[in-house]
């Protein structure tokens, strides 16, 4: 049974959250443009194993948000929902949701084991200028309000093919996507210029697994594996035939086999 709960943040922002199943916690920490309910596949698939807490990051969903912004909010923010776990949990996170995981074990959070799927940090020398870019073109289609340009140009920066884009906002999910559009910032200021941030990864000593997919864009699959190298007791694993949309009746056996180790 799936209980809908909230949590208070360290600055007292709200944050709700979704709990489901019974055994060792696993949080689950989505990515741009992603809500507890985007995580419920792969919450539903690890419950039979875990309790599995999946949460609206500020200003998403039913959480709140208070202003201004800061990386460190968002780390108070999961600190919450492991308070509210007991004290300690394994941590799943995906894409910007990765990073802020990464961060958050970086900062001394009670991680037990972390896992991370593709966490899009740059790799290459000429990525930073670009992710730089990105950024500064972002927060000023944030600051005339043009929610909608500014998912675009999110879409495009990952990649989507413009025919995809189209799709999108052509469809009933169109006005979700818009609706969490400011929240683009917040992933853009977890990932910064872009690096690797390998020497907060090196006092991270839990044990973690970073995960790629094996048609993901090599920029990602890079990046998963530089992560891997700059955690101590990091560890890669490559799956077959997936993207960074990861199927999630892929992604949870492996989750499963890791935390449950």
């Amino acid at each position: 049974m799936e209980h809908v709960c909230t949590a208070k943040s360290g600055d007292g922002t709200p944050i709700a959250y979704r709990r489901t199943g019974e055994g060792p916690p696993v949080i689950l920490v989505g990515g741009a443009l992603h809500t507890a309910r985007s995580q419920a596949p792969l919450a539903g698939l690890l419950a039979p194993v875990f309790e599995v807490l999946s949460y609206d990051r500020r200003g998403r969903g039913a959480s709140g948000d208070t202003a201004p912004y800061a990386v460190e909010r968002e780390i108070e923010d999961l600190a919450a929902l492991i308070a509210a776990a007991g004290g300690s949990a394994s941590v799943y996170g995906v894409s910007s949701g990765a990073a802020l995981v990464l961060e958050a074990a970086a900062a001394g959070l009670p991680v037990t084991q972390l896992a991370v799927y593709e966490p899009p940090y740059a790799t290459g020398p000429a990525d930073p200028p670009v992710y730089a870019a990105y950024a500064e073109r972002l927060s000023g289609l944030l600051a005339r309000g043009l929610r909608a340009e500014a998912v675009e140009l999110f879409l495009s920066f990952a990649g989507v093919a413009p025919d995809t884009v189209a799709g999108l906002r052509r469809s009933p999910m169109w006005p979700e996507l818009t609706a969490l559009a400011g929240t683009l910032a917040y992933d853009s200021a977890l990932l910064g210029s872009g690096p690797v941030p390998a020497e907060r990864l090196r006092s991270v000593r839990v044990r973690a697994m970073v995960v790629d997919g094996g048609c993901s864009p090599v920029l990602l699959r890079n990046a998963a594996r530089a992560v891997a190298e700059a955690l101590p007791r990091g560890r890669h694993r490559t799956l077959t035939g997936q993207t960074h949309e990861v199927a999630p009746h892929v992604l949870a056996p492996v989750l499963v086999e890791f935390f449950a180790a």
